[in-house]
């Protein structure tokens, strides 16, 4: 798979200057990697484009071509197959599409290319996909409009079109990748293919999954089974509905099955299935931080979406979770979507009320509970004070951290006192719900600088600690 995710050298066939088209935008991004490899680009009407001399066919090129990327238009594209065979490639993606999810005569024409290039022991993408990104070996051999950072997210998707959004959201919420697969009509290589790179790859620690179908699904649960003993597994399922099922045969020629079937599949794999694209990546964020647990998730307690959640019974004896907060309300509603998400709340030692009034720096009127409500005057030295005298204590697994904003709240020093804590008692989970606008902003961002996932809904960060506490 070298030659895929960290080729040597890379043919882009179908390159061109025109600025808005899949050609120009593979070619500006093949080139952020032109330190790491040879680009060539291949195009018989073009002397030059982006400042770099073009060849007119493949076969012009005089060394061995590890990665052939083709955009040009599908009736094209077995021909061009036809030279890349000829020229020994290592592998081949296809971006064009026009083939199985346009008509009969394209899902024939997808055979025979993908039937030429198994002949030839040629590994191919696609067709129909966005490409491939390994922003830690700065390959970009997609058309995606940008290139996100080197993270430990692997990204396997179905649609292209997803991708490039989420890595315009990723640039901004400060996350990144390992891996980023669009497979497309999934010709060649296939989703099972790609979760077993991911699997062994050593910059991922989390495989997140948008997917409509599953071409072998007793394979995938076979080896999702084993992937999920070492790194968990998230996945979006497109298509549950009717006419979701209907879109999905149109995008990419797939048959969307049954909602129950899937379901029943990831639990068995021990999959955790979200139901929205921000749970998708809120959950691989935060695991890609707290995931610890080696042996995967038990198999009873396997998360697959809220309405599984809901139905858990919390542990026995476990240490818990306590909510800290500076607003009543919002540590009251926290607590509800703790409760119906199964989060086992802990019973917070006196030592910890104790130690609080010993410092001084909390009104005495606080809440002696769970929530800790250090109330709407707190200063972030207050906050310090309560955080670190909830994380010294045995029984309590993680903090969740809820700011309100008030007149005294300092969202960048609270957000301070969170990574300097987290440094502290890194075994400890400080999970954080800053809620409000452009005043917090300034804590978000340092939150998410600092490679902590923040969190605006009492509902999502509710959900994160459920899933943390199988880790």
């Amino acid at each position: 798979m070298e030659n895929i995710f960290n080729p040597q050298s890379v043919a882009l066939i179908g390159a061109t200057d025109r600025r808005g088209s899949v050609g120009f935008g593979i070619a500006k991004n093949l080139l952020f990697g032109k330190s790491q490899r040879k680009i060539f680009f291949v195009n018989p009407s073009k002397k030059k484009i982006l400042n770099q001399k073009t060849v007119a066919s493949i076969l012009d090129i005089k060394q061995k071509i590890d990665l052939a990327v083709i955009a040009v238009p599908s009736r094209f594209v077995k021909g061009v197959i036809l030279e890349c065979v000829q020229a020994n490639v290592g592998s081949c993606i296809i971006i064009s599409s026009g083939f199985a999810e346009l008509s009969k005569e394209g899902a024939i024409l997808q055979k025979e290319i993908a039937e030429l290039l198994r002949e030839n022991n040629i590994p191919l993408v696609g067709p129909n996909c966005l490409g491939v990104i390994n922003p830690t070996a700065k390959l970009n051999a997609s058309f995606a409009p940008e290139t996100p950072k080197p993270g430990a997210i692997a990204f396997l998707s179905q649609s292209g079109a997803l991708i490039d959004s989420i890595i315009d959201k990723s640039l901004l919420e400060n996350f990144g990748f390992s891996l980023v697969v669009s497979y497309g009509n999934e010709a060649g290589l296939c989703l099972n293919d790609f979760l077993k790179i991911a699997s062994v790859d050593e910059n991922t620690k989390v495989i997140a999954i948008y997917l409509e179908e599953i071409k072998n699904g007793q394979e995938f649960i076979k080896i999702a089974s084993e992937v999920t003993k070492r790194k968990p597994i998230t996945i979006l399922k497109g298509g549950k509905t009717k006419i979701g099922k209907k879109a999905v045969q149109s995008h990419t020629a797939s048959l969307a099955g049954d909602e129950k079937i899937y379901s029943a599949a990831f639990k068995k794999a021990n999959i955790i299935e979200v139901e929205t694209i921000e749970d998708l990546f809120l959950t691989s964020q935060v695991l890609s931080i707290y995931s610890k647990n080696k042996n995967g998730w038990p198999l009873s307690n396997a998360p697959h979406s809220d309405a599984d959640w809901l139905a858990q019974t919390p542990a026995g004896n476990e240490a818990g979770w306590a909510i800290l907060t500076n607003g009543g309300a919002v540590g009251v509603i926290t607590a509800d979507w703790c409760s119906r998400f199964c989060v086992k709340m802990a019973n917070i030692p006196k030592a910890v009320f104790e130690e609080i009034e010993q410092s001084k720096k909390i009104n005495l009127s606080f809440t002696r509970n769970n929530p800790l409500d250090i109330i709407g005057d707190a200063s972030s030295e207050g906050y310090s004070v309560a955080l670190r005298a909830l994380l010294k204590q045995e029984k309590i697994k993680g903090v969740i951290f809820c700011q309100t904003l008030q007149t005294m709240t300092n969202p960048i020093e609270n957000a301070k006192i969170i990574i300097e804590a987290q440094n502290q008692f890194k075994d400890k989970p400080i999970l954080a719900l800053f809620l409000g606008g452009k005043i917090t902003q300034k804590g978000v961002e340092f939150l998410k600088k600092n490679q902590c996932v923040v969190f605006t809904e009492p509902r999502d960060i509710a959900l994160m600690a459920s899933i943390v506490s199988n880790f």
